[in-house]
Protein backbone atom coordinates (compact mmCIF):
# COMPACT_ATOMS: atom_id res chain seq x y z
CA UNK A 1 0.00 0.00 0.00
CA UNK A 2 2.90 2.64 0.90
CA UNK A 3 4.29 2.21 -2.89
CA UNK A 4 1.09 3.07 -4.16
CA UNK A 5 0.52 6.08 -2.52
CA UNK A 6 4.64 6.72 -3.20
CA UNK A 7 3.88 5.94 -7.11
CA UNK A 8 0.56 8.59 -6.72
CA UNK A 9 2.88 11.27 -5.22
CA UNK A 10 5.76 11.03 -7.38
CA UNK A 11 3.05 11.17 -10.32
CA UNK A 12 1.93 14.72 -8.83
CA UNK A 13 5.33 15.99 -8.57
CA UNK A 14 6.16 14.94 -12.10
CA UNK A 15 2.87 16.90 -13.30
CA UNK A 16 3.86 20.04 -11.34
CA UNK A 17 7.55 19.81 -12.45
CA UNK A 18 5.85 20.13 -16.17
CA UNK A 19 3.05 22.59 -14.83
CA UNK A 20 0.71 20.02 -16.31
CA UNK A 21 -2.75 21.35 -14.62
CA UNK A 22 -4.90 18.79 -15.84
CA UNK A 23 -2.48 15.92 -14.16
CA UNK A 24 -1.98 17.89 -11.10
CA UNK A 25 -6.04 17.78 -11.11
CA UNK A 26 -6.18 14.33 -11.71
CA UNK A 27 -4.48 13.81 -8.36
CA UNK A 28 -5.42 16.18 -5.87
CA UNK A 29 -8.99 16.32 -4.46
CA UNK A 30 -11.00 19.55 -6.13
CA UNK A 31 -11.15 20.85 -2.16
CA UNK A 32 -7.05 20.29 -2.12
CA UNK A 33 -5.25 23.19 -0.24
CA UNK A 34 -2.00 24.33 -0.75
CA UNK A 35 0.29 25.92 1.85
CA UNK A 36 3.47 27.92 0.84
CA UNK A 37 5.35 30.12 2.89
CA UNK A 38 3.64 33.09 1.46
CA UNK A 39 0.08 31.87 1.18
CA UNK A 40 -2.45 29.39 1.63
CA UNK A 41 -4.53 28.35 -1.22
CA UNK A 42 -7.45 26.32 -2.68
CA UNK A 43 -6.86 24.33 -5.71
CA UNK A 44 -8.73 26.63 -8.25
CA UNK A 45 -6.22 29.52 -7.32
CA UNK A 46 -3.07 27.16 -7.12
CA UNK A 47 -3.55 25.49 -10.84
CA UNK A 48 -4.13 29.49 -11.71
CA UNK A 49 -0.54 30.10 -10.89
CA UNK A 50 0.86 26.99 -12.93
CA UNK A 51 -1.53 28.79 -15.81
CA UNK A 52 -0.66 32.08 -15.56
CA UNK A 53 3.14 31.30 -15.16
CA UNK A 54 3.34 32.94 -11.92
CA UNK A 55 5.16 29.58 -10.85
CA UNK A 56 7.20 28.15 -13.62
CA UNK A 57 8.93 25.10 -12.48
CA UNK A 58 12.28 24.19 -13.45
CA UNK A 59 13.89 21.14 -12.02
CA UNK A 60 12.47 19.30 -9.02
CA UNK A 61 14.37 17.03 -7.40
CA UNK A 62 12.86 14.35 -4.75
CA UNK A 63 15.46 13.72 -2.38
CA UNK A 64 13.83 11.22 -0.19
CA UNK A 65 10.42 10.63 0.69
CA UNK A 66 8.49 8.32 3.81
CA UNK A 67 5.32 7.54 4.12
CA UNK A 68 2.94 6.74 6.88
CA UNK A 69 -0.21 5.24 6.85
CA UNK A 70 -3.46 5.60 9.13
CA UNK A 71 -6.37 3.33 7.49
CA UNK A 72 -7.87 5.58 4.31
CA UNK A 73 -5.03 8.02 5.32
CA UNK A 74 -1.37 8.62 3.97
CA UNK A 75 0.64 11.37 4.78
CA UNK A 76 3.70 11.39 2.74
CA UNK A 77 7.07 13.84 4.00
CA UNK A 78 9.06 14.42 0.60
CA UNK A 79 12.70 16.54 1.17
CA UNK A 80 12.69 18.09 -2.22
CA UNK A 81 14.38 20.76 -4.24
CA UNK A 82 12.43 22.81 -5.59
CA UNK A 83 13.75 24.91 -9.24
CA UNK A 84 11.43 27.58 -10.91
CA UNK A 85 11.41 30.99 -12.48
CA UNK A 86 9.80 33.60 -9.89
CA UNK A 87 9.58 36.99 -11.51
CA UNK A 88 11.70 35.82 -14.22
CA UNK A 89 14.10 34.98 -11.97
CA UNK A 90 15.76 30.88 -11.00
CA UNK A 91 15.41 30.14 -7.68
CA UNK A 92 16.15 27.06 -6.05
CA UNK A 93 14.23 26.34 -2.61
CA UNK A 94 14.73 23.58 0.04
CA UNK A 95 11.63 22.36 1.24
CA UNK A 96 9.70 19.37 3.51
CA UNK A 97 6.21 18.78 1.75
CA UNK A 98 3.91 17.57 4.01
CA UNK A 99 1.42 15.72 1.37
CA UNK A 100 -1.95 14.03 2.83
CA UNK A 101 -4.07 11.35 0.84
CA UNK A 102 -7.43 9.97 1.59
CA UNK A 103 -7.98 6.84 -0.38
CA UNK A 104 -11.65 6.84 -2.08
CA UNK A 105 -13.14 3.65 -4.21
CA UNK A 106 -9.40 2.01 -4.44
CA UNK A 107 -7.75 5.73 -5.78
CA UNK A 108 -5.63 7.84 -3.20
CA UNK A 109 -6.29 11.25 -3.82
CA UNK A 110 -4.23 14.48 -2.77
CA UNK A 111 -6.54 16.55 -0.13
CA UNK A 112 -3.39 18.72 1.89
CA UNK A 113 -0.18 20.12 0.38
CA UNK A 114 2.43 22.16 2.38
CA UNK A 115 5.78 23.46 2.39
CA UNK A 116 8.20 24.34 4.84
CA UNK A 117 11.18 25.82 4.08
CA UNK A 118 14.44 23.91 5.34
CA UNK A 119 17.21 25.73 6.20
CA UNK A 120 19.98 23.24 6.74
Amino acid sequence: MEEKVLSVSKKFWEYMEKADVPGMESIADPACMFVHIGVTCGMEEEMRCFTDKIFQPTEIVLNKQDVKLWGDTAIVITDCNYGLLLGGQPTTHHFAVTEVYVQRENEWKLVQFSFTALVY
